[in-house]
C-alpha cells in the first residue's frame, strides 16, 4: 500500500484563507451595518428636513426599509451585493458604484504613488541600519522612527501644511484633484499627501526590514561566515538580504495595507476627493448606502492584501511549501 501525498500547501493555504476572508468580511460588513443603524438622529429626517410631514417621513422610512429588523435588512444588502448591486445613494438618488468608481481611483492612485515613494525609502532605510548596526546612522534612524512611531497621522499632515502651504505656499493645503493639468498639475496636489503617508509608513516598515535582516545575521552560517573575514556588508547582501526576501516581501506588501488604511485620515485632513472623505462625508449626510460600500470595499482591499503578503511569502520560502509528513495511506 503506498503513501498518499498530502495535499499541496499552497492549495491549503488559498482554502483556508478564502474561507477565513470570506469570514472577515462578514463579520466587518456586520459590525459596520450594526454601527450606521447606531448613528444618532434619524436617517428620514436628516434626508427630508426638520420641515417634513410625519406621513412623508413614514413613507420613506417604508421605502428605505428601516423599519425591517436589523438583521432582514442586512442579509437582504449582502443578497444585493453578491449580485453586483451595491444599491442607490440616499443623497443623490445616483447608483452607489458610480458614486464610488471616481473616488476609488483617487484613493488607489494617492496609495499607489506614495508605495512607489516609500517601499524604497523605508527598505533601503532598513538595510542601512543593518548593515551599520549600533553606528550613529543606526541611531538616528532609530530615533526618526519611534517619533514618527509616536505621531497620529493628522497631526503630520497639519504640520506639513503649515511649513509647505501656509509659511512657504510651495503647495497648497487642500488637495482637490485637478480636472485639467496633467502630470504637472496632479504632482502638485498629491505632494503634501504622499508625503505625509511617507513619513507615518516609513518608520514601521523600516523598523520590521531591520528586525528581519539582523535575525537572519544571527544564523549559524552567517555567523561561520563572519569567522572567516568576510565583511559584514558583503554578507548581508549576499547572503542575509536574499533569505529575508520573503519577511522583506510580506512587510512591503502589509505596508501597502496600512497605508489604505491611513488614507482616509489624510484624506480628510487635505480634503483629498477619495473614497475616505466620501465615506466621511456619508456619515454625515446619513447616506447609509454609501457608508456601507466604502466599507465593503476598505475591507475587502486590507484583507486582500494581507492575503497576498501571505501568498507571496509562502511562495518566497521553499521550505513552507514542503507537504507534511505522516500522511496515512
Amino acid at each position: 500500500m503506498q503513501r498518499r501525498r498530502s495535499s499541496s500547501p499552497i492549495r491549503a493555504f488559498v482554502v483556508s484563507r478564502l474561507m477565513s476572508g470570506i469570514v472577515s468580511l462578514i463579520l466587518v460588513t456586520g459590525l459596520i451595518f450594526v454601527g450606521t443603524a447606531m448613528l444618532p438622529g434619524d436617517t428620514a429626517s436628516a434626508l427630508l428636513g426638520q420641515n417634513a410631514t410625519p406621513a412623508a417621513l413614514e413613507a420613506l422610512r417604508h421605502d428605505l426599509r428601516l423599519d425591517d429588523p436589523l438583521w432582514q435588512r442586512y442579509l437582504g444588502w449582502l443578497l444585493n451585493v453578491l449580485r453586483g448591486d451595491f444599491g442607490t445613494s440616499l443623497a443623490s438618488g445616483r447608483p452607489v458604484a458610480e458614486v464610488l468608481l471616481p473616488r476609488l481611483g483617487n484613493s488607489l492612485m494617492l496609495a499607489f504613488v506614495a508605495s512607489l515613494v516609500l517601499l524604497p525609502v523605508a527598505v533601503g532605510a532598513g538595510i542601512a541600519a543593518a548593515i551599520w548596526q549600533d553606528s550613529w546612522l543606526d541611531r538616528i534612524l532609530g530615533f526618526g522612527s519611534m517619533l514618527f512611531l509616536a505621531m497620529p497621522a493628522f497631526l503630520v499632515g497639519y504640520i506639513l501644511i503649515y511649513v509647505f502651504a501656509v509659511r512657504m505656499g510651495w503647495f497648497p493645503s487642500m488637495s482637490v484633484a485637478p480636472l485639467m493639468g496633467g502630470a504637472a498639475a496632479w504632482a502638485k496636489v498629491l505632494a503634501l499627501p504622499v508625503l505625509s503617508l511617507v513619513i507615518i509608513g516609513q518608520a514601521h516598515t523600516m523598523k520590521l526590514t531591520r528586525t528581519a535582516i539582523l535575525s537572519v545575521l544571527a544564523s549559524d552560517y552567517v555567523l561561520m561566515s563572519e569567522v572567516k573575514g568576510i565583511s559584514r556588508r558583503r554578507i548581508i547582501l549576499r547572503h542575509a538580504l536574499p533569505n529575508a526576501l520573503s519577511a522583506i516581501l510580506s512587510i512591503s506588501i502589509l505596508t501597502v495595507a496600512y497605508l489604505i488604511v491611513d488614507v482616509v485620515v489624510i484624506e480628510i485632513v487635505f480634503s483629498y476627493p477619495g473614497l475616505g472623505k466620501l465615506m466621511v462625508d456619508s456619515v454625515a449626510y446619513r447616506d447609509l448606502t454609501v457608508v456601507q460600500a466604502c466599507g465593503l470595499l476598505f475591507a475587502l482591499i486590507f484583507i486582500g492584501m494581507n492575503f497576498l503578503a501571505d501568498f507571496l511569502a509562502l511562495l518566497a520560502n521553499p521550505r513552507q511549501r514542503v507537504p507534511a509528513r505522516g500522511a496515512t495511506a
